[in-house]
């Protein structure tokens, strides 16, 4: 387990590493499966090695809401603060791509917050990038028209998953963004005549 964790967590120190390797677990999840749902208590953090997940916020009747993507390197933000002041959940993880998780319980978090600086560091950098990232979808809602909403949306997607080419369906766009797939299917038209993007039957390509 050593070289995947230096690999995905350079920055952790050597005597981190070997507390993960001997009191940490690895856990395998097949894409679709949730792995936090809204109003859980939160037992353990977890870390990314590979594979994609997609954290939702749900509304009172089971609405999503996209807040962001968590990829190899990277922890749940909003999951370690519910953990750690021992709250239920406030959002949904959901796998999109086959992942590998370390799973570390809630006591190790305590304890390696005081003695690991580089554990320190990376929570920290955790909140700090997850604060930044909920502040442009906030953004996104309050200052922008659907349509520039829409574009938002694909870009952040494209840069995720490094390619030109979204597997996304109207509906899942539309749930996501909160609307309609007539809305979305509309205003996808539009950017197509306009030379943003170019429609497929299974996927959107982004040409700009």
């Amino acid at each position: 387990m050593l070289d995947p964790i230096k690999k995905k967590f350079p920055s952790f120190s050597a005597e981190l590493v070997k507390e993960i390797e001997t009191s940490a677990t690895i856990h395998s999840f097949q894409a679709g499966t949730i792995i936090i749902r809204t109003g859980q208590y939160i037992k353990n953090t977890v870390l990314v090695i590979s594979g994609k997940i997609k954290v939702y916020r749900e509304d009172e009747n089971g609405g999503e809401f996209f807040m962001y993507y968590l990829q190899p390197g990277q922890a749940c933000a909003i999951s370690m603060i519910c953990a750690t002041k021992n709250e239920k959940s406030q959002i949904m993880a959901k796998v999109v791509e086959d992942v590998e998780l370390i799973m570390v319980p809630l006591p190790l978090m305590d304890k390696w917050m005081m003695q690991h600086r580089s554990w320190y560091e990376f929570v920290i950098d955790t909140y700090r990038s997850r604060f930044e990232e909920v502040l442009e979808v906030i953004d996104s809602i309050a200052f922008r028209a659907m349509d520039e909403r829409l574009e938002f949306y694909l870009k952040r997607h494209a840069e995720v998953c490094g390619c030109k080419e979204l597997k996304l369906s109207h509906q899942e766009i539309a749930s996501e963004l909160n609307t309609s797939r007539e809305v979305i299917s509309r205003l996808l038209k539009k950017m197509e005549q306009r030379g943003l993007v170019t429609l497929h039957r299974n996927n959107i390509e982004l040409l700009k």
